[in-house]
């Protein structure tokens, strides 16, 4: 017989490989000024939608937990987050502009035809001001670094704090 106050055993966290930040620390350092320069002119919400999405195509489950809760104590919806993994049939739940964003997202971060496709650019220029599209792409290379140093890491989720670094 089972009890209410059953224990779920959960599987056991993993330990990061590196702790990079502390080796390289001036990398570090410089990530996180190119960040703040590539989040400039760049809407909040839409900033941390690409951030989210990116980091689902590279499976970076660090960035992940960080960007889904700085997007929600940004105020972002939870249904918003949730359907940005299936943000193809759940075009609805976005604007135009996010959608030519997260186009350009997943175009940038997979290159599956080793470029973006001039379709995917136009979109994009369709919505953004050559300033702010700059800006975006920037954004979306930032967060594709920073993936990386994720994953090669093994870098551990969960333990992340919105505003804190």
């Amino acid at each position: 017989m089972s009890t209410a106050q059953e224990t779920v055993e959960y599987a056991t966290e993993h330990a990061p490989r590196l702790a990079w930040a502390e080796h390289a620390p001036e990398v570090y350092k410089a990530m996180i000024r190119l960040d703040a320069a590539a989040r400039r002119g760049l809407d909040p919400t839409l900033y941390e939608l690409v951030k989210i999405r990116a980091s689902q195509l590279n499976h970076c489950a660090f960035c992940l937990d960080m960007h889904t809760k700085d997007a929600l104590a940004a105020g972002e919806s939870v249904e918003r987050i949730v359907q940005l993994s299936a943000w193809e049939e759940s075009r609805h739940f976005y604007t135009g502009k996010e959608l030519a964003a997260l186009e350009l997202t997943e175009a940038v971060t997979v290159l599956t035809d080793g470029f973006v496709p001039d379709e995917v650019y136009e979109r994009a220029a369709e919505h953004f001001e050559e300033a702010e599209l700059a800006q975006l792409i920037a954004a979306i290379a930032v967060i594709n670094a920073w993936n990386r140093f994720g994953v090669a890491t093994r870098m551990v989720p969960g333990h992340y704090k919105p505003g804190h670094q």
